[in-house]
């Protein structure tokens, strides 16, 4: 069993990466017209499930989902006080079943071809986070989460066209998918990273 300290620049990692997004989705990227489509934090999430995957690589799945959980914990604590405690419950929620997937079929695929357990429980872990994150984070079912606490409704449940040209849709769900095109697009590039560093870290053991 790999002791938890020999993985702490994967959970530092980690957490700098989803605290990072938590910010960033709260910002609409205004370039290109895509200011309804997309938010900054599409562009660095993606990064967690490189991290899980290299993580379980090198240590195994049952390091790999101790470092999940630590991850979670630092990201949610810091979340709380750099973004809101919506944003803060939203992305741990999503954080915690996403990469406890991308885990899960990471290990299953392990003996595959080298590109297939990255790339298919990247895909699999981003498609089950945009839908956890986006509902709770902005759908306005959820703006108690906000009222509760005395706090502005962060809901972003207004409606516009879908990809600025489709039929009209809450704003939350017209991210969701954006942000979900470019989770779809980065997992493909970030097997390139993770395909040349397959040299350095070195397959674990199956040992759980």
């Amino acid at each position: 069993m790999t002791p938890i300290p020999t993985a702490w620049p994967f959970v530092a990692a980690m957490a700098i990466i989803v605290v990072a997004s938590n910010i960033l989705v709260q910002f609409p990227f205004q370039h290109l017209g895509l200011g309804e489509i997309l938010t900054w934090g599409a562009f660095t999430y993606p990064l967690a499930f490189l991290v899980n995957d290299l993580t379980n690589r090198r240590f195994g799945p049952a390091a790999a989902r101790r470092v999940v959980l630590v991850g979670f914990v630092l990201a949610v604590i810091l979340s709380v006080w750099l973004a809101s405690p919506r944003i803060a419950l939203a992305s741990g929620a999503a954080f915690l079943a996403a990469q406890l997937l991308d885990v899960a079929i990471f290990d299953r695929l392990r003996r595959s071809a080298w590109w297939r357990p990255p790339l298919v429980s990247t895909l699999a872990g981003s498609a089950l986070d945009t839908v956890i994150f986006f509902s709770l984070a902005f759908a306005s079912t959820f703006s108690f989460l906000d009222t509760a606490l005395g706090r502005e409704d962060g809901s972003l449940a207004f409606a516009v066209p879908l990809f600025g040209v489709g039929a009209e849709v809450p704003l939350w769900v017209s991210l969701a998918l954006g942000d979900f095109a470019v989770k779809l697009l980065i997992g493909f590039a970030m097997l390139a990273p993770y395909g040349a560093l397959l040299g350095v870290l070195k397959p674990a053991e199956a040992a759980r």
